[in-house]
């Protein structure tokens, strides 16, 4: 039985500039804007970055995250919220863990957590070994589930080996990222290749860099994975680059092919659920064993 389908919405990234888009979501208010209307349109979580108020350059500030993530739960307590732990900008342990150590109902249930090394088309995002395996413990320790990110087949490898050292645990969520240039690209070939290295007990999504991203949701829905949608990976409607797109846009063209092939989208306490995470509403993070608790 084919799972319903996941809607992981990215609706800000790293990259989207007021110059690039005027429908980039950057300040505080924008992004909860954008979120709680892609609450309405149908999605199963959210995958947030947070930009400084005065210049809106990627953050990863605590105290940023949780002016987001406030304004969200206030309206949305059920939502799955990752919070980005992106080493593109910044390198240092205790500035990339900074948003984990957040508390309570500002929580985050999930953080993300790229599996190695990779080049983008100007800049790197350095993922040591050490640096990984160091975000991995400190979720662990505050309850955060990783949401993992895989650029290539090696980073699926990576995983496993994490597994084994006890640093991740099942269920897994993956994101798969294809598209970009010097990683696993938007094709059948190298997705179905990715999703059949995936370790058992797996969810995941198929997501497209730039222009890819409706050819590799579209793969996904198809195919019984999920999606990850925004305007984090793509800020065009179509593929000739002659509309800019809303995240709005984008969500509402997912729905419509999700019902075209009979895929009901998966609610966020059904992906609480089946990742093991904390209820929602007050309640957030990797539902802890007994052990754990007492």
């Amino acid at each position: 039985m084919t799972e319903d389908l996941i809607i992981n919405f990215a609706p800000t990234g790293m990259i989207p500039t007021r110059d690039l888009t005027a429908h980039a979501p950057l300040s505080v208010n924008e992004i909860v804007d954008d979120v709680l209307r892609a609450c309405e349109i149908g999605i199963t979580m959210v995958h947030l970055h947070a930009r400084e108020p005065e210049n809106y350059v990627p953050t990863y500030k605590k105290d940023i995250y949780a002016s987001i993530i406030e304004k969200i739960r206030k309206e949305q307590p059920e939502l799955v919220i990752c919070v980005s732990l992106s080493g593109r900008n910044f390198s240092e342990i205790e500035k990339r863990s900074d948003p984990l150590m957040l508390e309570g109902s500002l929580k985050p249930d999930m953080g993300s957590l790229t599996l190695s090394s990779l080049n983008f088309n100007k800049t790197a995002s350095v993922n040591s070994p050490a640096t990984v395996q160091a975000l991995a413990r400190i979720m662990q320790d505050k309850g955060v589930v990783p949401e993992l990110e895989v650029f290539d087949l090696g980073m699926i490898n990576y995983a496993g080996y994490l597994k084994r050292k006890k640093l991740i645990e099942p269920p897994f969520y993956f994101n798969i990222l294809l598209g970009n240039i010097a990683t696993a690209q938007s094709n059948l070939m190298h997705a179905a290749l990715m999703i059949k290295d995936l370790p058992a007990n797996s969810l995941w999504s198929l997501a497209g860099i730039g222009t890819s991203q409706l050819n590799m949701n579209t793969v996904a829905i198809a195919s019984g994975g999920g999606v990850r949608v925004g305007i984090e990976d793509n800020i065009w409607f179509d593929e000739k680059k002659t509309r800019l797109t809303t995240n709005a846009q984008l969500l509402e063209r997912i729905h419509a092919m999700a019902k075209l092939m009979g895929r009901k989208v998966m609610t966020a306490a059904d992906f609480r659920e089946k990742m093991n995470l904390m209820p929602g509403n007050g309640l957030y993070g990797r539902k802890m064993a007994v052990s754990e608790a007492s």
